[in-house]
């Protein structure tokens, strides 16, 4: 096994998930739903779809299971420290669609139907 830097991460580039379960003291099926509950995790899949954790993934995995398990945070919670802490937890709350005209999407429609006959001919 690659040495390891004073945090305890082995010093490689990629973690495979048993690997980074085995650092993180945890099952593999608790990444996996971290993986759900954090959108700042972007795992790399192989071919074969396999999980390739890379250093700052663990680094933020650490960070994770420290703020669950040793300052008892929610999931809820954890998400609003990590934004507090830099990480990018995902987009911004979807904006509601705007109201639509139907009248002016179907003469939007009749417009393009006559321009598409007129570029047939």
């Amino acid at each position: 096994m690659a040495p390891a830097d004073p945090s305890g991460i082995p010093d490689k580039p990629y973690f495979k998930i048993g690997e980074v379960a085995r650092l993180c003291a945890v099952k593999p099926y608790v990444l996996r739903y971290w993986e759900t509950e954090f959108r700042s995790l972007r795992l790399q899949k192989t071919r074969s779809q396999q999980r390739l954790y890379r250093r700052k993934d663990v680094d933020l995995l650490l960070k994770i299971r420290h703020l669950l398990y040793t300052e008892r945070f929610t999931i809820e919670g954890a998400r609003a420290r990590l934004r507090e802490l830099g990480h990018d937890e995902g987009a911004p709350p979807p904006v509601p669609p705007p109201d639509i005209n139907v009248e002016m999407l179907k003469k939007l429609k009749q417009g393009l139907v006559e321009l598409h006959s007129m570029v047939e001919d």
